[in-house]
């Protein structure tokens, strides 16, 4: 089986197939142009890994807008997503909240904490 993939390591974003057995296993990888492909490719292939950028509600009602752009600190597993967009929903912050504070530690067990990417000061 071939899997087909664009590498997101570098401006070049290779695209790449990645040749798998049954039952799952790499067997081959080709069209990178660097070894940083094949990392990649394996990491994609075995745990995909994203980070989550999102908003939260902001309690005040003194501001423009009523969401705080926020993100993961780190990378987390691509099927804990909608669970923790699910999660992140009923979380809401009060000023004042600066850049890099966290919002939320270890979201869902992940030890990776979401972090503010604004500030909200009044």
């Amino acid at each position: 089986m071939k899997k087909e993939i664009i590498c997101l390591q570098c401006p070049l974003a290779c695209r790449m197939t990645v040749e798998l057995t049954e039952s799952g296993e790499i067997l081959s990888v080709s069209g990178n142009s660097c070894p940083r492909g094949e990392e990649y490719a394996e990491q994609e292939i075995k745990q995909p890994l994203r980070i989550l950028t999102t908003t939260v509600r902001v309690l005040s009602k003194d501001i423009e807008h009523p969401r705080l752009p926020v993100r993961t600190q780190g990378l987390i597993p691509k099927v804990l997503l909608k669970k923790c967009m699910k999660t992140l929903a009923s979380v809401e912050v009060r000023p004042p909240v600066r850049v890099g504070d966290v919002v939320l530690e270890n979201i869902l067990s992940t030890g990776v904490d979401v972090i503010s990417t604004a500030e909200v000061l009044e």
